[in-house]
């Protein structure tokens, strides 16, 4: 109760008081002091955002942080023009125009992510087939198919005949994470599934993969990967970004199950919770940068 009504003063009475003081002092705006004073990425962008969301009365940024790309140029104009900033400050104008094209570009992200989700896997499809079986191809490359439905699939991970049951719960965005590692990371896609067939701490490469799929998209969902979007890519996250993420996750998630030896595969929901939790803290850290390097 004491930290809300605080944080309720704050917000209300105390910050506006104390940016009055801070102009006073140095003769420049809050956004001025945020896009010269915190270092490039996730601490300035951030910075940017609680900014946005705490200038309740300054409304041109407030739409400039929900604005399309083609705006974005507009908007700091805009910005500059209301602060009474001169436009001659390139160094400003720079600094925000990438901070609003990472904070718009991160919504755009997570809806294209929604929208691979959301489409099922459809046998009928040609493409969907085509990545199927592509799939097959980069992590057997010495073992032909003997049909579409076959028990051959459980070799890669999968739980039956037909891989297509298995996408259920992440769509196409599964499989084409699966595709996007092994084609990108093909050696440490075949040694990942090579440790995946451990006598004693084996486990289902494939299911693995769909299930890590659900925790980077619920991580970008939820925003944990602002931190970590923000300092990988100066610019408008893609589509790329969140598929190399996912890699990283393959890639330490086959580490850390073997370092962790569980006593079987029955413990999993356990360990992947463990391995998450540990996930969320390294994002928590405004410098991070999961990667994983080709």
């Amino acid at each position: 109760m004491l930290v809300r009504f605080w944080g309720f003063l704050y917000s209300s009475y105390l910050r506006f008081w104390l940016k009055w003081v801070w102009r006073l002092l140095t003769g420049k705006c809050e956004l001025q002091r945020v896009c010269e004073g915190a270092k490039a990425g996730a601490q300035r962008t951030l910075s940017i955002e609680i900014s946005a969301f705490l200038m309740r009365s300054f409304a041109v940024l407030r739409n400039a942080v929900r604005v399309e790309e083609a705006e974005v140029e507009k908007c700091v104009r805009d910005i500059m023009k209301e602060k009474k900033i001169e436009q001659k400050d390139t160094g400003f104008k720079t600094n925000l125009h990438i901070s609003l094209l990472q904070i718009s570009g991160y919504k755009k992200l997570y809806l294209n992510v929604e929208n691979l989700r959301k489409v099922p896997y459809d046998s009928d499809n040609e493409e969907h087939e085509e990545q199927l079986i592509e799939l097959w191809n980069l992590l057997m490359p010495h073992e032909n198919l003997t049909a579409r439905i076959t028990k051959q699939w459980c070799d890669i991970g999968f739980q039956g005949d037909d891989p297509k049951t298995d996408f259920r719960g992440m769509g196409l965005l599964g499989l084409v994470n699966l595709v996007y590692f092994s084609k990108h990371y093909t050696d440490e896609a075949r040694q990942i599934l090579s440790h995946s067939n451990h006598p004693k701490l084996g486990y289902s490469y494939a299911i693995v993969g769909i299930n890590l799929t659900e925790m980077a998209y619920s991580l970008l969902k939820n925003g944990a990967l602002k931190s970590h979007l923000y300092n990988v890519v100066s610019g408008l996250p893609q589509m790329k970004d969140f598929h190399q993420f996912y890699c990283y996750l393959v890639y330490e998630f086959d580490k850390f199950w073997f370092e962790e030896e569980p006593e079987s595969i029955m413990h999993f929901n356990q360990y992947r919770e463990k391995f998450h939790e540990k996930i969320k803290g390294l994002l928590l850290d405004c410098d991070a940068m999961l990667t994983l390097q080709n």
